[in-house]
């Protein structure tokens, strides 16, 4: 399950930066921009056009999620995530209580913190202003 999990991530992620790299070829080198054939205007279901940039976006795709699939597939890379998923079925999850009580001491400590920071600027601003004659 790890795996598969951190493969469909990573091919999410892949799939943005293509897309990316589709609209950055398309936009900055013209000719890589333009339709490859002009009686087809666009992919059908997809609504791109078959231009140069979408076929090397394609590759790059196709050829990082190959080499994704791989790495993820090496004995000791599966054994590392079969054994993170183990650790994780250990961890014991907080209540949504204990998570309300923690936020609020966090919330409290830093208004206390940012008040008393506030009032010991203002303090040493007047002796400063004091001592250099301000």
């Amino acid at each position: 399950m790890a795996r598969m999990a951190a493969f469909w991530s990573l091919t999410v992620l892949i799939f943005y930066g293509c897309t990316s790299l589709r609209a950055e070829l398309a936009g900055r080198v013209a000719p890589l921009g333009r339709p490859l054939f002009a009686a087809m205007p666009s992919i059908p279901v997809l609504g791109v056009q078959l231009s140069a940039a979408f076929l090397i976006a394609t590759l790059v795709f196709c050829g990082a999620v190959f080499a994704v699939r791989r790495w993820i597939e090496k004995p000791k890379n599966a054994d590392l995530l079969i054994e993170t998923e183990a650790e994780l079925r250990k961890v014991t999850w907080p209540t949504s209580k204990e998570v309300v009580g923690a936020s609020t001491v966090v919330i409290v400590s830093v208004l206390f913190l940012m008040a008393f920071l506030a009032g010991a600027d203002m303090l040493l601003a007047r002796i400063a202003s004091v001592i250099f004659g301000g």
